[in-house]
């Protein structure tokens, strides 16, 4: 089947943060939406399909989790990573962000320092400072060409013995850096040795690019699977963040009894009516729609690429490994913080990230999210290089 790609869904009035709070975070609402991290193609139709064929019947009380819900995601990860996963290593979880705060407050005690790896998603940062954690940065070391390598000697220098959870963005957000083997066998000896637990967010795993492979954080070593606790989630990869649908994989007995019991305690581990149903609908037929996908994204990212090369060059994309959003270095621009957004927000009338919400080293930054049609982006992107040379002539 060929699914449609170029189609154009309006999402304006349906509740969609990514178009109906353009008012309030950005001041002005006749934007084009290129920043919250879903795609504007449409849910495929299996996933629509399940979820109707619940609906028909109309009584939505309260529900066991089907029989192959998990042996499904079990054998997607089997397949798709090479990650013998077992039953009892696996729960249910309301959400990733939310399980970074589950985490925080039933593993560590309130004088316990969590580091990140900035830039980097923003809540890796927001949620423990919320729950009054100190957050410890070891910046990413950006390379020559651009792309960015975990700085070990600064890890080092900045952790101390009060460090005791590490996030880590794997595949990385917002770079789209798929890491190599030996950087997470390398991190997992390094927090092993310290009693460090690592929180690997695997949400973009399924969505490596350009024939890049993601390696799960937990595999990759007996240390890294006895530190861990990994978090995934079908919501990117197909669309559905609406439908939480994420999970926990805990190897480590010790770390599952905590954290796992924890959740327990609280009713955390509980999925809702639908969040099964998609997961299983997604995991068990979307493998050919996630192909056409995952190409038509590698196709609007070389577009991009080409076209910031041959009319901007001052921005400079940096190819993703993995996920549809991008990271693009405006530095050469020349342009304070405040006046880059302004040219992206008011002057082309495009809603992007910009790179300081994503912490230390995001600064001349913005991150564009590039699953939309072609037609949208091409729009977009051409509104820009107009508002650039317009503000050259002024």
């Amino acid at each position: 089947m060929k699914y449609d790609f170029d189609k154009i869904i309006e999402r304006r009035g349906t509740g969609a943060i990514k178009t109906d709070i353009l008012k309030e975070k950005y001041g002005r609402d006749d934007l084009t939406a290129l920043w919250v991290a879903d795609m504007d193609f449409e849910t495929p139709g299996f996933i629509t399909d399940a979820l109707k064929k619940r609906l028909e019947h109309s009584l939505y009380g309260y529900t066991a989790e089907p029989e192959e819900y998990w042996p499904t995601v079990m054998k997607w990860i089997k397949d798709h990573h090479q990650w013998e996963v077992r039953r009892e290593w696996i729960t249910y979880i309301p959400g990733i962000v939310k399980g970074i705060g589950m985490v925080i407050n039933a593993m560590l005690e309130k004088d316990e320092k969590v580091i990140i790896q900035p830039p980097v998603y923003h809540p890796f940062r927001l949620i423990p400072q919320g729950n009054r954690r100190e957050v410890v940065y070891n910046p990413l070391h950006e390379n020559e060409d651009g792309s960015y390598s975990m700085d070990f000697d600064n890890l080092e220098a900045v952790c101390d013995d009060k460090c005791r959870l590490l996030i880590l963005s794997n595949p990385h957000n917002p770079a789209g850096i798929v890491w190599p083997r030996e950087t997470l066998e390398r991190l997992a000896s390094f927090c092993h040795k310290r009693g460090m637990i690592v929180i690997s967010d695997e949400i973009h795993s399924d969505m490596a690019l350009y024939g890049n492979k993601h390696i799960p954080f937990a595999s990759v070593s007996p240390e890294a699977a006895a530190c861990s606790i990994t978090f995934g989630a079908p919501s990117k990869t197909f669309n559905i963040a609406g439908i939480v649908s994420s999970y926990a994989i805990v190897p480590s007995a010790e770390l599952r009894e905590r954290f796992f019991g924890w959740l327990h305690a609280n009713e955390m581990n509980a999925a809702p009516l639908f969040s099964p149903i998609a997961t299983i609908a997604a995991f068990r037929d979307g493998e050919e729609w996630r192909q056409q996908m995952l190409k038509y994204v590698e196709g609007n990212i070389d577009w991009l690429c080409g076209f910031c090369a041959e009319n901007i060059p001052q921005i400079k994309p940096l190819k993703p490994q993995a996920s549809f959003l991008v990271w693009l270095d405006c530095r050469s621009l020349g342009l304070g913080h405040d006046e880059l957004v302004n040219l992206f927000v008011n002057k082309a009338r495009l809603a992007l990230n910009d790179g300081e919400t994503f912490n230390p080293g995001g600064q001349g930054f913005m991150r564009l999210n590039v699953a939309v049609p072609r037609s949208v982006l091409r729009e977009a992107m051409e509104r820009l290089c107009e508002a650039y040379s317009l503000t050259l002539r002024s």
